[in-house]
């Protein structure tokens, strides 16, 4: 009777790139688009050099998914958010986004950062912009359930320009100062009425 050796592991593709993609986010998170390499991404994920460049043959490859796997997640975030908060008042609505947005200059920083970086990167891939757009379109979309389109685009904008702010500047805004800009944005400017 023949003796075989152990049976051979099948490995799930689906969960390989996976794996890969995570890795691929950690890698930027610790070092930056300018540190990632294939090789870092496979140290950090477990697996062969040859597993990463089989199912991402360039840099610009494990860039997009990972910029895809964020928006994926923002998505899924922003639907489960709308699920909770079916009718806000606009005082409701500027409290709510503000708690949303304070993590990313604390504890989330690092997942922020990484996020923005992966963002940033469509300045020079324009292959990447129609991805980066929907994070826009994403917020836009859930603004709608609660404001005018015009002041959806505007507090969707907003909240881009006051993350980056805060991940990029020297100081985070405080939380009274991203509601009351918030709060600017959502509510109109009774001094606009007094103009001539």
């Amino acid at each position: 009777m023949q003796q075989t050796g152990p049976a051979k592991r099948r490995r799930d593709p689906k969960k390989r790139i996976a794996e890969i993609v995570a890795a691929t986010e950690s890698v930027i998170a610790a070092r930056g688009i300018e540190g990632l390499t294939h090789r870092a991404v496979a140290e950090e994920a477990g697996v062969p050099l040859g597993a990463t460049t089989y199912h991402f043959a360039t840099k610009d490859d494990l860039i997009t998914a990972a910029l895809r796997a964020a928006v994926d997640r923002f998505a899924a975030y922003l639907q489960e958010w709308v699920a909770q908060r079916p009718r806000l008042t606009v005082d409701q609505l500027v409290v709510l986004l503000t708690d949303a947005l304070m993590p990313a200059f604390g504890g989330q920083r690092d997942a922020q950062v990484m996020e923005f970086e992966l963002y940033m990167a469509a300045l020079r891939r324009p292959h990447l912009r129609p991805i980066a757009d929907q994070y826009i379109e994403l917020s836009f979309e859930v603004l709608l359930n609660y404001v005018d389109p015009l002041t959806a685009r505007t507090a969707a904008v907003a909240m881009n320009g006051l993350t980056l702010h805060g991940l990029a500047g020297s100081h985070a805004p405080t939380r009274a100062e991203v509601e009351g800009i918030l709060r600017r944005v959502l509510t109109p400017n009774p001094a606009l009425a007094e103009l001539p």
